[in-house]
C-alpha cells in the first residue's frame, strides 16, 4: 500500500534541544488546534478464484484417427468449458470512517513524525519513510508455447493429395515413419548417429515435436487460459454467504447470477476478544488520550463449493477486536519513542524508546 508521508507542523518553532525525528513538515488544521488526524483500518475479506477455461477444437483429419491411426473415442465437436482451480480467502485493510483520530500538538512537547497509508490510516510514528508500496495482485498470464503450423512438415506427396482422406493416409503414414525413426536412434541403429548424448537429446526432442503436431491433426487440440477473479465482502455479513457462482460452461459468475453453483463462505468468531460496543468505543475515547490502534479478533473463514472446502484457515477481523491507546506520555521530549503498525490491520507490531 502506498505510504504518504504525513507530519505535522509547529516543530519549526522548536529550539534545537530537541531531537531531529520531531521536525515537522506538514499539519493539517482541526479547529484552531494543530495535529494529524489519521484514521484505523477495518477489515474486508477478498475472495481471489482461479479458474481456467479450456478450449477444444477437432482436428481436421479426426474422422480418420480410428482407421489410420486406431484412435477410438477421438472427439469431432469443438466445446468449449471451464474449471475451477482454486480459492484464497485474505484480510485487507480499508480505513474505517468511524474510526478517525487526530493528534494535537501542544506547546512544550514533541511533535511525532507519523506516516499514514494512502487511504489515511496509520503506519508508523518517528520511523523513516518506508516508501513502500503494495505488490499488484493482478495475475500476469504465462505466455504459451506457440507450436510450429503442423504443414511445415508435410513432405510433398502430403502436399499433392487431391482428397482430405488420402491426406489424411498420408500423414498417418509420416507419423509411423517418426515413430521408426526415433526407435532407431534409441537404438543406435541410425545410419548418422549423433556424436553424443546432448545432440541425441535434440533430434529426439524435435522428432517429438513433428509427431505431437501431426497427431493433433487427428486427436485436435485444447487451448487453456486461467483467469483469476475477486471479490471483497463485508466479514459481519459472512455467514453462510454466497460470494460467488461457476458454471462449467460459463466459469466464474457474479453471485446473484443463476446460472451457476453457488460458492459460500463462513465466518465463526473464534471468541478470542470480546468486541466493543460502539458505546463503550465512544466512552473509552473520550476518556483516554494518546494513541489508538487495533486489537484484531480472529475468525475461522471457510469457503465451501459442491461440499468441498475450498479454504480454511484463522484470518484476523478488526470488527472482532477492540480499540487501544499508546499513553501520550511515550512521545515526550525526554525519549524517542518509535512505533510500527500493520498496514492492514492496524495493529501494533514493534514499540521502541531510546
Amino acid at each position: 500500500m502506498k505510504k504518504l508521508l504525513i507530519a505535522t507542523m509547529g516543530s519549526l518553532l522548536l529550539t534545537s534541544a530537541l531531537q531531529a525525528q520531531t521536525a515537522v513538515t506538514a499539519g493539517m488544521m482541526y479547529g484552531k488546534k494543530y495535529g494529524v488526524t489519521y484514521m484505523l483500518p477495518k477489515t474486508q475479506l477478498e475472495i481471489q478464484v482461479a479458474a481456467t477455461k479450456h478450449t477444444f477444437k477437432p482436428g481436421e483429419f479426426c474422422k480418420y484417427a480410428d482407421l489410420y491411426l486406431h484412435m477410438s473415442d477421438v472427439q469431432t465437436q469443438a466445446a468449449d468449458y471451464w474449471t475451477l482451480d482454486e480459492a484464497t480467502v485474505r484480510s485487507i485493510g480499508v480505513a474505517d470512517k468511524e474510526k478517525v483520530y487526530f493528534v494535537e500538538l501542544k506547546d512544550k512537547t514533541v511533535a511525532p513524525l507519523m506516516e499514514l497509508t494512502s487511504e489515511g490510516t496509520i503506519y508508523s510514528i518517528n520511523l523513516p519513510f518506508s516508501g513502500k508500496s503494495v505488490k499488484s495482485t493482478t495475475p500476469t498470464a504465462s505466455p504459451q508455447k506457440v507450436k510450429p503450423d503442423a504443414r511445415s512438415f508435410f513432405t510433398e506427396e502430403i502436399l499433392a493429395a487431391t482428397s482430405t482422406a488420402k491426406m489424411a493416409e498420408l500423414v498417418a503414414q509420416e507419423i509411423y515413419n517418426i515413430r521408426d525413426s526415433k526407435n532407431t536412434l534409441v537404438r543406435g541403429e541410425a545410419d548418422n548417429l549423433p556424436k553424443d548424448g546432448a545432440q541425441l537429446q535434440i533430434m529426439l526432442d524435435n522428432l517429438n515435436l513433428q509427431e505431437e503436431v501431426l497427431t493433433e491433426l487427428f486427436t485436435g487440440v485444447t487451448t487453456t487460459e486461467s483467469q483469476t477473479f475477486t471479490f471483497r465482502i463485508d466479514p459481519e455479513m459472512a455467514v453462510n454467504k454466497v460470494v460467488f457462482r461457476f458454471s462449467q460452461k460459463l466459469g466464474v459468475l457474479q453471485s446473484d447470477d443463476l446460472a451457476g453453483e453457488p460458492a459460500y463462505i463462513t465466518v465463526a468468531n473464534q471468541g478470542l476478544i470480546t468486541p466493543q460496543s460502539p458505546e463503550e468505543a465512544a466512552k473509552n475515547k473520550k476518556e483516554l488520550e494518546g494513541i489508538a490502534y487495533n486489537v484484531p479478533g480472529k475468525a475461522l473463514v471457510t469457503l465451501t463449493f459442491k461440499q468441498s472446502q475450498l479454504f480454511r484457515e484463522e484470518l484476523p477481523i478488526t470488527q472482532l477486536g477492540s480499540v487501544e491507546y499508546l499513553a501520550s506520555s511515550l512521545f515526550n521530549k525526554n525519549a524517542t519513542t518509535t512505533v510500527l503498525f500493520d498496514g492492514n490491520t492496524g495493529a501494533l507490531v514493534k514499540v521502541d524508546r531510546e
